[in-house]
């Protein structure tokens, strides 16, 4: 009986094992420094874009930012065309602070925290979308920028 029980395990075991060693080779290839590359590449390139959208040129307001904050944001506490002016450079700022990976932990905190304010505020049902913003960004305020980033060249955590 003993032997039936341990004949029927080595199929697991040697399955177990393939499995096992197939995702440390993957945890090898897939490292903090590709992932937090990966990471500023990606929640900077959302947040960059939309903060092309509300903008002509190098950082001229267009009108229908103006009207996005006042008719549909409301973001509340401040006036629609501070807001307009402050999303619009934050969105520009600190998506080219994480690409470079320059500041990047406080670069990632500033975005988490439009985030929020765009969660609570703005888009409450857009929570899945927020979501995975926050764990990209959240990953990048707890690591930093991994090893390809400006950071680390100047010994920065």
């Amino acid at each position: 009986m003993n032997n039936a029980i341990a004949s029927a395990s080595v199929p697991a075991d040697g399955l177990r094992g393939l499995w096992n060693r197939g995702a440390d080779t993957l945890a090898g290839l897939i490292n903090h420094a590709s992932l937090a590359f990966i990471d500023r590449i990606a929640i900077g390139a959302i947040f960059f874009l939309s903060g092309r959208t509300k903008v002509e040129g190098f950082l001229t307001l267009t009108e229908g930012a103006y009207t996005l904050f006042r008719e549909e944001y409301k973001v509340p506490l401040i006036p629609p065309e501070i807001a307009a002016h402050l999303a619009a450079y934050a969105e520009h700022f600190f998506p080219l602070l994480l690409v470079l990976g320059l500041c990047t932990r406080l670069s990632a905190l500033a975005l988490l925290v439009m985030t929020a304010v765009i969660q609570i505020f703005v888009y409450p049902d857009a929570w899945p979308t927020h979501l995975s913003w926050a764990g990209l960004l959240l990953y990048l305020v707890a690591r930093g920028a991994g090893p390809v980033s400006l950071d680390h060249a100047i010994g920065v955590k």
